[in-house]
């Protein structure tokens, strides 16, 4: 797992279309962010959000949730992710899921 990869495996994640044939569940992007935000920042540094900021507290919760992991198994976790959604979605993913594995 490089840097290059985890690189490749945000901008695929950052451009797929919202009504594209790969659609993440809130699942699914709630795991990309908490481990895209911890191999970027690090620990959560902000205080939870008030309690009808809903969104926000998902994702602060969900970020919290991965507390002391590292930035390269934040990574791994993250790509490992993409993978397994780029597999999942068939042919359409195909494209992606090989310039994710040329970079390996």
């Amino acid at each position: 797992m490089s840097q290059a990869q985890f690189e490749k495996a945000v901008e695929i994640v950052q451009s797929l279309p919202k009504d594209g044939p790969i659609k993440p569940t809130q699942d699914q992007q709630l795991y990309f962010y908490k481990y895209y935000k911890q191999a970027t920042i690090g620990d959560v540094n902000t205080p939870r959000p008030g309690m009808l900021d809903f969104v926000g507290k998902a994702k602060w919760d969900a970020w919290n949730s991965v507390k002391g992991t590292s930035k390269e198994e934040a990574q791994k976790k993250y790509v490992e992710t993409l993978s397994e959604v780029l597999k999942s979605a068939g042919d359409d993913g195909k494209q992606h899921a090989d310039a994710l594995a040329a970079i390996a």
